[in-house]
């Protein structure tokens, strides 16, 4: 089998972890993983202590062209890890294969979802992505307009509000002069 990304690199037996293995291209470090043997993985591992850290130095890699399988050949779909992070897993529908670009892996740690990859190949999971970084575009959006001070200050007060009993009393109240 040949690397998805770099296409030219045959790829080889790696580790993720112990008792998780792929398929690791020696040249882009990107790696196949069996959704298969990774859920027997994952059943097998205790709850999750502690989390890995992402140093802010570090690369995590992105193919921003569609891949193609290296099993069967057909174009692998991407899905977006989270509202906040540009990087997406591919995944082939038929084979049911994942590839983790470089540091991906390394990344879903750090983000405390090593253990809940499949997750992000629903919709449930990929709708609260689309969410998660539309509230942020309009997070950042309103801080450009009003400034960061005072859409902290909205925060605290949308956080006082939010389980308010005489909340809708109180947003009539500030919404009129």
């Amino acid at each position: 089998m040949h690397c998805p990304a770099c296409r030219t690199s045959r790829l080889q037996p790696a580790k993720l972890e112990d008792g998780l293995l792929g398929h690791g291209c020696p040249q882009c470090s990107g790696t196949l993983v069996s959704l298969l043997h990774y859920r027997d993985w994952a059943e097998r591992q205790p709850e999750q202590e502690g989390v890995a850290t992402l140093a802010a130095e570090e690369q995590v890699g992105e193919s921003s062209h569609a891949l193609s399988c290296p099993k069967c050949a057909k174009l692998m779909s991407k899905f977006q890890i989270s509202g906040t992070r540009a990087n997406r897993l591919d995944l082939c529908g038929t084979c049911d294969e994942a590839w983790l670009d470089s540091g991906e892996w390394q990344l879903l740690k750090a983000l405390e979802l090593s253990h809940r990859m499949p997750a992000i190949f629903t919709e449930a999971w990929q709708r609260q992505v689309r969410q998660q970084a539309s509230e942020q575009a309009r997070r950042e959006r309103f801080t450009r307009i009003a400034g960061e001070e005072a859409i902290a200050r909205a925060d605290e007060i949308r956080e006082w509000l939010k389980d308010h009993p005489r909340r809708r009393e109180l947003l009539f109240y500030i919404g009129h002069d």
